[in-house]
């Protein structure tokens, strides 16, 4: 497995079309929600004014499952990533009409993030749903779950904090097993060190949603810190 060099990107930010509701969103309410990006480690407490259990959804897409699980657990605390603005600006949108508080949001890199921003053992879960698999094999050291990050993903979960990932790509989920079990401090929480069940605590992403009208299988890994 090849590491993360960053001259390598795990995305291209494509010139999607904004809405007029997102413009606005992104100048309305970025100031409440949105975490600028600084090689500093972040506050998480002085971010969120509590403490609680904190939890990161890396390219959360349009946000509906975000959304829907800081609706469902407003104890909770959840940092959603995504380098597309539409996303972006979606999520805020939505933020705002349910009075959300307990979100926060970053239009950057999450490899920079999680190298600078989020403190050692400081979050209970992680989420990863439909990365961008990166069909073709030149294209390979562009995904996202290589063994560099992934060593970063298992610094930044608390001792039995959860990794949550999910594909469609079967090549893509052998690729990820691969790397998440040799990365050291994880375990497998699936019976046999394969894949486990579909979740149900979560809503269905747009890519998901796509790769189910196409007959795809859905693949999903759940790994623990140790």
């Amino acid at each position: 497995m090849t590491d993360h060099p960053r001259s390598i990107r795990s995305f291209v930010v494509r010139a999607g079309r904004m809405t007029e509701a997102q413009h606005r969103a992104l100048d309305e309410h970025w100031p409440r929600y949105g975490v600028d990006f600084s090689p500093r480690l972040l506050d998480l407490d002085a971010l969120y004014g509590r403490h609680a259990l904190r939890a990161v959804e890396i390219g959360f897409g349009n946000g509906a499952n975000l959304a829907a699980l800081a609706a469902s657990h407003p104890e909770r605390d959840y940092l959603g990533i995504e380098v597309h603005p539409p996303g972006v600006g979606r999520l805020l949108l939505t933020l705002a009409q349910l009075g959300l508080g307990n979100v926060r949001v970053s239009c950057h890199d999450a490899v920079d993030v999680f190298d600078c921003q989020i403190p050692s053992a400081s979050l209970d879960e992680i989420q990863i749903l439909f990365p961008d698999p990166w069909h073709k094999k030149r294209h390979h050291k562009r995904r996202l779950i290589q063994s560099a990050f992934a060593a970063s993903l298992a610094d930044r979960l608390k001792p039995g904090g959860l990794l949550r990932l999910a594909t469609d790509w079967q090549p893509y989920a052998d690729h990820m097993l691969e790397v998440l079990t040799a990365c050291s401090g994880l375990e497998n929480l699936a019976p046999g060190g394969a894949f486990v069940g579909r979740s149900t605590d979560r809503a269905p992403t747009r890519f998901e949603q796509r790769g189910e009208r196409l007959g795809h299988e859905i693949w999903e890994l759940t790994f623990r810190r140790s």
